[in-house]
């Protein structure tokens, strides 16, 4: 069994020492191939930037986009490759907001991690914020990587403020290598 790990964060693009962090997480994702599905919502940014390193390093992508076929993934993130994903999830063309691009996008973060077996965010903004709340109260490892800025600057200090039974895992490290460490060991205690 393979884990799915989600990496989560701001869908533009960062200033480059963040994107080079994403890369990091990718490379150290692919270094563990065997043992991990990567998992991003389809879109480009830091999440993209860390899938397609990966991939490159031989690593199953899924995608669970927010659009609901290729056409419109490729106006979605035009930039970017939908080869590195091995596997394209969209929406359902009769999902009742299909026409409410944030909807779309909300809905898809929840399938997406109710999928996930952990997150790793990285900087990140509302949209991240969205996916850390579900990962957490769905029970899931949610690690993040420090010093990225962002939401994931805040995390730390919020999961302190706010606590709740039967919640996710929360680890935090400045360290790519540490970070997907870290969430791959807390997975194998798990099962």
């Amino acid at each position: 069994m393979k884990y799915k790990i989600g990496v989560f964060g701001s869908a533009v693009d960062e200033d480059e020492r963040v994107m080079e962090k994403a890369r990091q997480v990718g490379r150290e994702l692919g270094r563990f191939k065997n043992k991990v599905i990567v998992m991003t919502g389809a879109c480009p940014g830091v999440p993209y930037q860390a899938a397609h390193e990966a991939a490159k390093h031989g690593a199953h992508v899924w995608g669970y986009s927010p659009v609901t076929n290729l056409k419109e993934q490729k106006v979605f993130a035009p930039d970017d490759e939908v080869s590195i994903y091995s596997k394209l999830m969209y929406l359902e063309p009769e999902f009742a907001f299909v026409d409410q691009p944030v909807v779309c996008k909300k809905y898809r973060n929840v399938i997406c991690t109710a999928n996930c077996d952990a997150g790793i965010l990285i900087s990140g903004r509302w949209g991240t914020m969205n996916e850390f709340t579900c990962l957490i109260d769905f029970g899931k490892v949610v690690g993040v990587l420090a010093g990225t800025g962002g939401v994931s600057g805040e995390l730390p200090k919020l999961v302190t403020k706010i606590t709740k039974e039967g919640t996710g895992t929360f680890l935090a490290s400045q360290s790519p290598k540490l970070l997907v460490k870290r969430v791959i060991d807390a997975l194998s205690e798990k099962t």
